[in-house]
C-alpha cells in the first residue's frame, strides 16, 4: 500500500488549493464509533471499557511556530501559515480548539521492555480531529506535548523543544528515505519551561518547551487491543477491530476468517518495515508493544538513531544499555515477539490459534525475502542467489564488525568498489584492512557475473543507499542552534534530507561520519526516553 507517497502528494497538489487551518473541515470517526470513558475529569486514573477520554489540550504562554513540513502541509492542504504566531499556530501550539474538532487521547497499554505494564495511554499526545485529504484519505492530527491527561500517570504531559524537533525531523526524513511512518506538520515553541533529567541522574534542569504535530492514517497500535484483551472487554475489542478494518482496510478482509487475514496483513506490513530499518541502519530504540502500528508504519520517534559504526548490539537508548533488547540486530526478533503479543490479544476474535500462527509465519516469511532483497540491492546486485552469495554477504558484515566503519558511507561508496573510495566510511581510515580488502576481491568477481554496466549498476546502488540521514549529531547541533533562536541548521536539514539518494554538492559536509567530538557527547550518540 502507498503511504502518500511522492504520487499521491503530486495528486494533492493538483487537486486542490491549500487552505488556511480553520478552513478545514474536520471529521471524528473514531470518536463518533468507539466506546468514551464516561468520566470527563482530566485527572490520572485507570480506565474501564473505553477506547478513548476527551480532553483538550492545555494553553501554553507564548506558542510560536519553529518549523514547518511543506510537503505534509500539501498532503493535508493545509496553507503554510504567513507569520510565526496567529491562528494556525494557536491551534497547533494547543490554545485553541476549532469548530469540528473533538480531542481526545487513547487508551491502550503494552509491553515495556518485555514487562507488561498495564494501562499506558496517550500520556502527552492529543489528537484533535481527522481531515480528509484533496485526494480522498483520512489523516490524524496529534498534538504530542500538549499537556496532561488521565493517562499521563505522575507525568506534567509536556516535550521539550530537543525531543520534538528530533521527532519532527525524523518523521520527515524517514518519509523521504521511502520508509512508512507517521509525518510531522509542525514544530511550536511553547514559551514555557519544563523540568527534565535528561540522563534519569539526579540532574534535572528546565528547558524550553514544544509541541510537535504528528500526521497519520490511525495512532492505534498493537497496545490498543492489548489492553482491552487483557481486561477481558471483549464486545470493545471486537469494536476496535472492527472501526480499525472497516476505515483502514475497507473490503479487503471480507472472507470467513478476517481478523486472522487482517493480523496476517499486519505481519506483512511489520515484517516489511524492519527490513526498511535494517536497511538503512536505522534503530527505533523502543520497541515496546505500545510503540508499534496497526498500520505498519514506523511510530513513537524516542531515542533512536542510525548506526555509525557497523555494531549488531548498538542501542541509541541509554535504558536500553545493559539488556539491549532493542538494539540494532534484535529489531526482526523483536518485532515478530510483539506480534505474538498481538495474536493472544486477538484470540477471542480468533479462536483458531493455528490462523494466527500462520500470520507469524508469514511475517518471517515477509522479512527475510525483503531483506535478502535488501541487500541484494544494497550490493548491486539482482538477486543473492548465485553460489557463494551467501559467504559473500557473511564476510562482508565480519569485516565491518572487526573494524569501526560507518554503516551509510560504506553502502553509499561501495558503488565505486575500491579501498580509496571506501576509506572515508572508516573511522581509523589510515590503517590497512586486510579483511575488507580480500572481501573487495572476491566481490569486484561477483559483479562482473552480473553483466550490467557499471554507470547503471552505481546509478542502482545510490537510489538504494542514501547519501544522507538523520545522524544524531546533526539532531543535536540543530537542536543547540534553535535553542539560541537560530533555525538556520534546521532549515538546511530539512532541505537536504527531502533528497536523501542524491548527490547535493554543496552539503556534502552533512554526508560526513560522526566526528570525534561528538562520541560521548549527550544528544549525539546515545539517548534516554527523557523529553
Amino acid at each position: 500500500m502507498d503511504y502518500d507517497g511522492p504520487v499521491i502528494q503530486a495528486l494533492a497538489s493538483l487537486s486542490a488549493q491549500p487552505v488556511e487551518i480553520n478552513e478545514l473541515r474536520f471529521e471524528n470517526s473514531f470518536v463518533a464509533e468507539l466506546p468514551a470513558d464516561p468520566l470527563l475529569v482530566n485527572r490520572p486514573r485507570q480506565v474501564q471499557n473505553a477506547c478513548y477520554t476527551r480532553v483538550d489540550p492545555s494553553a501554553v504562554s507564548a506558542p510560536r511556530l519553529l518549523a514547518w513540513s511543506d510537503d505534509t502541509g500539501a498532503l493535508l492542504g493545509i496553507r503554510r501559515p504567513a507569520a510565526a504566531g496567529g491562528l494556525a499556530t494557536e491551534v497547533l501550539g494547543g490554545n485553541r480548539v476549532l469548530p469540528g474538532m473533538q480531542p481526545y487521547a487513547a487508551r491502550y497499554g503494552g509491553h515495556q521492555f518485555g514487562h507488561w505494564a498495564g494501562q499506558l495511554g496517550d500520556g502527552r499526545a492529543i489528537t484533535l480531529g481527522e481531515v480528509i485529504t484533496p485526494v480522498g484519505r483520512r489523516q490524524e492530527l496529534q498534538l504530542k506535548g500538549a499537556g496532561r491527561t488521565p493517562y499521563s500517570r505522575t507525568a506534567d504531559g509536556r516535550a521539550v523543544l530537543r525531543s520534538s524537533l528530533r521527532e519532527f525531523m525524523c518523521s520527515e526524513a524517514m518519509h523521504h528515505l521511502g520508509v512508512p511512518t507517521t509525518r510531522a506538520l509542525s514544530l511550536v515553541g511553547t514559551g514555557d519551561a519544563v523540568v527534565r533529567d535528561m540522563f534519569y541522574d539526579g540532574h534535572a534542569r528546565p528547558e524550553q518547551g514544544a509541541i510537535v504535530c504528528r500526521v497519520a492514517p490511525s495512532f492505534v497500535r498493537f497496545g490498543n487491543f492489548q489492553l482491552l484483551s487483557a481486561h477481558n472487554e471483549i464486545s470493545t475489542l471486537k469494536r476496535l477491530a472492527d472501526y480499525v478494518l472497516r476505515e483502514h482496510f475497507p473490503a479487503q478482509f471480507s472472507g470467513p476468517a478476517p481478523y486472522a487475514d487482517w493480523f496476517g496483513e499486519i505481519c506483512r506490513r511489520t515484517g516489511a518495515l524492519m527490513a526498511d530499518w535494517m536497511r538503512l541502519g536505522f534503530v527505533h530504540g523502543v520497541m515496546n508493544t505500545d510503540n508499534l502500528s496497526i498500520l505498519g508504519l514506523t511510530i513513537d520517534y524516542g531515542p533512536y538513531g542510525w548506526l555509525e559504526g557497523y555494531d549488531l548490539e548498538w542501542t541509541p537508548n541509554t535504558t536500553d544499555a545493559e539488556g539491549r533488547r532493542y538494539c540494532y540486530g534484535q529489531q526482526p526478533q523483536i518485532a515478530q515477539w510483539n506480534l505474538a503479543r498481538l495474536a493472544e490479544a486477538l484470540l477471542p476474535l480468533v479462536p483458531e490459534k493455528e490462523q494466527l500462527e500462520k500470520g507469524l509465519a508469514l511475517y518471517a516469511d515477509t522479512f527475510s525475502a525483503a531483506w535478502q532483497r535488501a541487500l541484494a540491492h544494497k550490493l548491486g546486485l539482482a538477486a543473492l542467489e548465485q553460489p557463494g552469495d551467501d559467504e559473500l554477504v557473511s564476510e562482508l558484515f565480519q569485516a565491518l564488525a572487526e573494524r569501526e566503519t560507518d554503516f551509510t558511507i560504506f553502502f553509499r561508496n561501495l558503488a565505486t568498489p575500491t579501498i580509496e573510495s571506501l576509506r572515508a566510511a572508516y573511522y581509523d581510515e589510515d590503517l590497512p584492512h586486510p579483511k575488507l580488502e580480500a572481501w573487495l576481491r572476491r566481490y569486484v568477481t561477483r559483479l562482473r557475473r552480473e553483466k550490467i554496466p557499471q554507470s547503471e549498476r552505481q546509478t542502482k546502488m545510490c537510489a538504494v543507499n542514501p547519501k544522507y540521514v538523520f545522524r544524531n549529531y546533526l539532531a543535536q547541533q540543530a537542536i543547540d542552534a534553535l535553542e539560541q533562536g537560530d533555525a538556520s541548521a534546521l532549515e538546511r536539514l530539512m532541505l537536504v534530507l527531502k533528497k536523501p539518494y542524491d548527490e547535493q554538492a554543496a552539503h556534502q559536509d552533512l554526508a560526513a561520519r560522526r566526528p570525534e567530538w561528538a562520541r560521548h557527547k549527550a544528544g549525539c550518540s546515545a539517548l534516554s526516553c527523557s523529553s
